[in-house]
């Protein structure tokens, strides 16, 4: 197998996990998964990426405020949401949306069912680890592109150890609360949390895999 084939290999594998097992993961095994996302390419090589990183009873106190914070709160975050979904862009997200829920027995138009699923971001899934990712302000978008990549690289050295990730924008929409909660400076950016473990795979929310574009929807080819 080529090197291309095994990252082929390892980016379909991963998915997004939203239900864990409750058995940590090593802290040896979580220090290679973030020594591998660590060589990712930043501008200027600035690598503004921070992590804080929760275990044991430091997960479950904060999942436990976090659900009783959104309970009440609205979302304020510290980057501005997308401004709509248009065209295909909601499409997709529709049909993601649609997949989950059909996973999890939620009948279409059933609001509430669907908002107490929505709520299961605010309980980490399960997950016996959250690695909560910042970035300096002061880089604004520039240093939030590079930190995605971190992200991504994140998840897919997780993958190749078999550990299971889902990255989430609805933790980093508590933004005030998650600051206050583990005193991140206000020089950072809360951009995303990740929520990892090992996945539970008798799960049925586990079972759904969303599509891909093609190469040709993506590429515009110029020849002159």
């Amino acid at each position: 197998m080529t090197d291309y084939d095994s990252l082929l290999a390892t980016l379909r594998a991963r998915f997004s996990c939203r239900a864990f097992r409750p058995d940590p993961v090593a802290d040896d095994v979580i220090t290679q998964i973030v020594d591998a996302a660590r060589h990712v390419p930043s501008w200027c090589n600035a690598q503004p990426w921070q992590l804080i990183i929760t275990k044991g009873a430091a997960t479950d106190r904060f999942r436990d405020a976090l659900y009783a914070t959104a309970e009440t709160t609205a979302p304020a975050p510290d980057m501005p949401w997308p401004e709509g979904y248009p065209d295909i862009y909601g499409d997709r997200r529709r049909a993601c949306g649609f997949q989950l829920y059909d996973a999890v027995g939620i009948e279409k138009g059933d609001r509430a069912a669907s908002a107490q699923q929505m709520m299961e971001n605010f309980r980490l899934f399960g997950a016996p680890h959250v690695a909560i990712v910042t970035a300096p302000r002061v880089l604004g978008p520039y240093g939030a592109l590079d930190t995605g990549g971190f992200v991504t690289a994140f998840c897919l050295a997780a993958q190749a150890l078999d550990v299971a990730t889902i990255p989430q924008a609805a933790v980093a929409a508590q933004a005030p609360f998650v600051r206050d909660h583990f005193d991140v400076a206000k020089d950072q950016l809360i951009l995303c949390a990740i929520s990892f473990g090992h996945a539970d795979p008798d799960h049925p929310v586990n079972g759904f895999r969303t599509d891909r574009a093609t190469t040709d929807a993506i590429i515009d080819w110029r020849t002159e």
